[in-house]
């Protein structure tokens, strides 16, 4: 929110209080806490003046620095909030006559006591961010709603990253993003998957801890600082250091939860029904058998909304007409070797009759009123469910928990984001507080649903909104694009934003949702797909199966759906490094080469796991321009490489597409191409790049290690498991493991 016109003057009716010295300094406990008047003073008439400003500091963790800033603390407290971890931790905090400093691992933040007001966060003696005069400020507009803002200034060259899945410009410099939760598709500002977090190339990051609306201004309003604001009388934010942007996420995610491991079954080929096509058990029959017949490996087949009859979103019930023998049709798809996704939403239509049922145990939101919240978009007369109430999500689960009992192995969480705030939630939360964070309680409901009753290896689902905290249930996929190759590049801006928030694992519908795609754009959205961390052919009103494009999508598709599989020893070594670190598996150039200024905006590229680079098609002639860090890679495909750093120019047929291997990796590649889950390690082939003399690379594929020297010009190799099958490979020459074979050695050229 903008409050100023432009330096000197406020915008009309806008009134503002800035912190202008420190009163008084109390530590206890590994805290400070600053008074600080917005006014000087100078004799005792003005300690009768307001507005003060109470500034706490605080450290939940090595590394990470909160700030809680409070005009007035009469405010009843309300939920909900974020869980944030607070590690057993107490951080350093001194004072003197000109400065009280706090200090948290190699993080401080340091408050002058004397002097124009200054607030500094320093690493390593060096300054990452400031609030200067006039950053922090008690704020109030024209109607008289009360705000608390904070500015925190941007160094020369500082690029500022994440803030959700946001399909514009990577780098955020100069853009306003407002942290609300909304159903507007990939094609605008809008986000359903708003995250009040942003990570820089300077050395920190810095989360919001507010659930509602946070109102961001990015090198916008001021141009050398990030503005954020709240409408409450408290705010606190976190600062956090990391030397690089993945410590940064290392340390955000420990702070507000890890992303779960999703089953390897989930990594394979999902298709859908599409949504408002017309389909039975007969077509979902033969889009499977066809799939089987021109041999392309499926994993999960996903039954969208008309699961149910129309206008009973949702009552859980399949509906009778289109599928009479529900339980038997799960069953035959199992028989098949096929997981089944069905579609749900946390919306129930008036028509349902679970809504008379949660209508009258008041499992449903209420208007202050009494009345049961209702609307007409989406579905007739449809009501939410109260998330905030333990038996409205025990209500909600009891009927996923009958879905599952028939065979049904995972669910699309669709929707959650267009939430009222005309309304009384059960447990007293406020309103814009739960806006955001609703998706949150409806996701994890349903994921606990499946951790109980499938186990926490098994549980997945395929989710559209978030906030933070909700990168904990994954997997999350970009919500409505239409058909272009536009809409394919903002896809893609979205999933990599996502993935600079801290969610680790994200998906997109191949071929775009809204309308028809070309022949030609649904192959070069196949390769792409294919290369993401999950895959799925999804549409709206028209079918995703490869061969009503024409027959050489079907060779695509089968092409790169069996390429990730033989990568999944790869691509799932990647996704447990989300899960236990917090890195992404789709990483924006930036993540691996923050030392690199050529990758500071590059959005029309990525990183799949820290060795592959992946470069999409975004035309029919296959023209594509990426650009190559330093090095020599090697075009996986191919074999062919690219010297870097350089801008790359290339045409690609439909069954290519730039995938550079890095120099110096070890690439697992797996023996199976027909399923996801398989034991990886088992006869898996160890592809060394461009390994430099004394070079040492360890590989882990799942409860086995690989070790690969280079030693002059022989590599060797080492597993941890002398009983396994594998190989080593370096361009055409190949050496393989007999029964109990250890170790391995291959001459290079």
């Amino acid at each position: 929110m903008k409050f100023t016109d432009g330096y000197w003057l406020l915008r009309e009716g806008v009134t503002a209080a800035h912190p202008v010295q420190v009163l008084d300094v109390t530590a206890t406990d590994g805290t400070l806490e600053i008074h600080a008047p917005t006014q000087p003073v100078r004799h005792r008439g003005d300690l009768l003046k307001g507005p003060v400003v109470t500034i706490t500091a605080h450290a939940p963790m090595p590394g990470v620095i909160g700030v809680t800033l409070t005009h007035f603390e009469g405010e009843q407290p309300r939920g909900p909030e974020f869980e944030v971890t607070r590690e057993s931790f107490t951080p350093q905090v001194s004072y003197d006559d000109d400065h009280a400093i706090l200090t948290s691992g190699e993080l401080s933040v340091r408050i002058a006591r004397t002097g124009p007001w200054h607030v500094d966060f320093l690493a390593h003696g060096r300054t990452l961010t400031t609030s200067g005069p006039k950053g922090i400020g008690i704020m109030r507009d024209a109607s008289g709603a009360h705000y608390l803002r904070e500015q925190l200034g941007l160094g020369v060259g500082t690029h500022v990253y994440g803030l959700g899945e946001r399909f514009g410009p990577l780098v955020k410099n100069g853009q306003v993003v407002d942290i609300w939760n909304a159903d507007g598709g990939t094609a605008t500002e809008q986000a359903y998957k708003n995250v009040p977090f942003f990570l820089t190339d300077a050395g920190y990051g810095v989360f919001v801890d507010h659930p509602g609306k946070v109102s961001f201004e990015v090198g916008s309003e001021a141009v050398s600082r990030v503005q954020f604001s709240v409408a409450a009388q408290q705010l606190t934010y976190y600062v956090i250091h990391g030397s690089t942007p993945k410590d940064i996420l290392r340390k955000y995610t420990a702070l507000t939860g890890r992303p779960a491991l999703p089953p390897a079954w989930s990594f394979g080929l999902w298709l859908s029904t599409s949504f408002t096509t017309s389909y039975d058990e007969d077509t979902v029959t033969s889009f499977i058998e066809g799939m089987r017949e021109r041999e392309i490996p499926l994993s999960v087949f996903h039954f969208d909304c008309f699961w149910m009859r129309e206008f009973h979103w949702c009552d859980f019930q399949w509906d009778p007409r289109v599928f009479p023998d529900p339980e038997g049709m799960l069953k035959r798809l199992q028989e098949r070797g096929l997981r089944v996704c069905v579609w749900i939403n946390p919306y129930i239509a008036q028509r349902s009759p679970l809504f008379a049922e949660g209508k009258a145990l008041g499992h449903l939101l209420r208007r202050p009123d009494g009345s049961v919240w209702q609307w007409d978009l989406w579905q007739p007369g449809m009501a939410l469910v109260d998330f905030t109430s333990p038996a409205a999500r025990e209500w909600y689960a009891s009927k996923l928990r009958a879905l599952l009992a028939q065979g049904v192995d995972c669910f699309k969480t669709d929707f959650g984001e267009r939430v009222p705030v005309d309304v009384t939630w059960s447990d007293g939360s406020d309103p814009e507080r739960m806006h955001n964070y609703y998706t949150y309680l409806y996701n994890r409901t349903v994921f606990d649903v499946l951790r109980e009753h499938r186990g926490e290896e098994e549980a997945v689902v395929f989710a559209r909104s978030a906030t933070t905290g909700s990168q904990q249930f994954p997997v999350h996929w970009g919500g409505d694009c239409e058909s272009t190759y536009e809409a394919m590049a903002e896809s893609l801006r979205g999933g990599l934003s996502l993935g600079m928030s801290g969610f680790g694992y994200w998906s997109h519908d191949i071929g775009g949702f809204e309308g028809t795609p070309t022949p030609a754009l649904f192959k070069r959205w196949l390769a792409f797909g294919l290369l993401s961390s999950h895959s799925r052919l999804h549409g709206s009103a028209s079918y995703r199966v490869p061969w009503l494009f024409d027959e050489e999508s079907v060779d695509v598709a089968r092409h790169f759906t069996r390429l990730k599989l033989r990568l999944m020893p790869y691509l799932y070594e990647a996704a447990r490094a989300a899960h236990t670190e917090g890195v992404p598996v789709m990483r924006a150039m930036v993540l691996e080469f923050p030392e690199d200024p050529g990758c500071a905006f590059l959005d029309r590229q990525y990183m799949l796991g820290p060795d592959l680079l992946v470069a999409p098609v975004f035309s029919d002639e296959g023209d594509v321009t990426y650009y190559v860090p330093e090095g020599t890679w090697t075009h996986f495909l191919s074999g062919e490489t690219v010297t870097g750093p350089r801008w790359v120019r290339e045409r690609h047929g439909f069954l290519s597409v730039p995938l550079l291997v890095r120099p110096g990796a070890v690439i697992p590649v797996g023996a199976v191409d027909d399923r996801p889950d398989y034991p990886h390690a088992d006869g898996v082939t160890l592809r060394a790049y461009g390994l430099r003399r004394g070079a040492q690379v360890t590989v882990p594929v799942g409860d086995v290690a690989f070790t690969v020297v280079r030693e002059g010009d022989v590599l060797r190799a080492s597993c941890s498991d002398p009983s396994a099958p594998w190989a080593l490979a370096a361009g055409e020459r190949v050496a393989r493991a007999t029964a109990g074979t250890g170790f391995l050695s291959l001459e290079l050229d």
